[in-house]
């Protein structure tokens, strides 16, 4: 593991911290178990963090990672992911610089940097560059054994791409802790591994064996915990989605749950695409579920809505609206808390 609870971490977010591209970045601000000492966003800089960000933690941001070298981090972490997941240039001279002043470097982007011939040169003994995304060594096929664990398997599934699948994962284990509960958090993505969490970088794991390898992982902690909860990616409405079938087939849940931005119509990135009406769209997976070879009578148990960009009476107006429609439980876990999407998972 390279983060530890004693990293101190500098976060290279320029332009992400009032935008989708700063996903990570944000992820890590609100659930970091190592201390965030300075956020670097050159458009932020000076201003509050949350005021921007609504996360309410004192961290300075700063223009520049040679400002952030003052509050002392030794560990830079990539919390943007920029179109085409490159770095600019100017972005990338930064991260040399960091490495040049002995910081440590995560980086959560497909573009490799372990081995960069600009940034090699520099690294000293006990300094490394963690790169991610990473395919793990030894994977197989999937075969649906995880159906047979004993354990609840809980997927959270989604409208669209960052819509909140990762944060709902995360507030209901952390509910499940607070309950006592014996849960544990499956990573599937680059900043859920970010966290400390174990799992596997699934846009990293060629098409043949992604189920295998998310299978692999559950039947690693499926006979240790009560409750797995398995970060979601995709969606099976987004066309440049391919993530999800071997989520579903992969983890057999024994649950999901979906998450929707509240008033969201279209896939963000292909305005062409609409969103169906939210009960079209459970359906939707419980019959994929159905379909992934060893699954029994899988349900969408609660909605979990995105409502960070309403005011409170807004965002309340909307979850009664989805609970009408839908007939099922919803919350924001984030702005309220899991409480509620997690009744029908202990319940079942």
């Amino acid at each position: 593991m390279y983060l530890t609870p004693n990293s101190r971490i500098a976060l290279l977010m320029h332009e992400g911290t009032q935008s989708t591209m700063g996903k990570t970045g944000l992820a890590m601000l609100r659930y970091s178990q190592s201390p965030i000492v300075a956020v670097v966003d050159y458009q932020a800089a000076g201003r509050s963090l949350g005021e921007l960000t609504g996360i309410d933690k004192s961290i300075p941001i700063v223009a520049s990672v040679s400002a952030a070298l003052a509050y002392k981090p030794d560990v830079l972490a990539i919390g943007i992911a920029p179109s085409g997941g490159k770095l600019p240039e100017a972005w990338f001279k930064e991260i040399e610089q960091a490495i040049q002043a002995g910081l440590n470097l995560v980086n959560g982007l497909h573009t490799p940097m372990a081995q960069h011939p600009t940034l090699t040169p520099w690294i000293q003994p006990n300094q490394w560059i963690w790169d991610v995304r990473q395919e793990p060594a030894g994977l197989t096929v999937g075969t649906g054994k995880a159906s047979q664990l004993p354990c609840k398997r809980i997927l959270a599934v989604g409208t669209d791409m960052s819509v909140g699948k990762m944060s709902t994962i995360l507030e209901l284990h952390q509910t499940c802790r607070n309950q006592g509960l014996r849960s544990k958090v499956i990573a599937t993505g680059q900043t859920n591994l970010m966290l400390g969490d174990d799992g596997i970088p699934l846009d990293a794991v060629r098409v043949d064996y992604a189920s295998g390898a998310v299978e692999a992982m559950m039947m690693r902690y499926g006979y240790d915990y009560d409750f797995l909860f398995v970060e979601g990616q995709g969606s099976l409405l987004n066309p440049a989605s391919t993530a999800t079938l071997p989520l579903l087939r992969g983890s057999q849940p024994t649950h999901l749950i979906l998450a929707h931005r509240a008033g969201q119509t279209h896939i963000q990135n292909c305005p062409q695409v609409k969103i169906p009406p939210l009960p079209q769209v459970i359906a939707l997976y419980e019959q994929v579920a159905a379909a992934g070879g060893a699954f029994a009578g899988v349900r969408v148990v609660a909605v979990a809505l995105n409502t960070g960009h309403f005011n409170q009476t807004d965002a309340d107006q909307a979850i009664l609206a989805v609970e009408t429609d839908t007939g099922l439980p919803c919350t924001d876990p984030v702005r309220y808390d899991a409480r509620k999407l997690l009744i029908p998972i202990l319940e079942s």
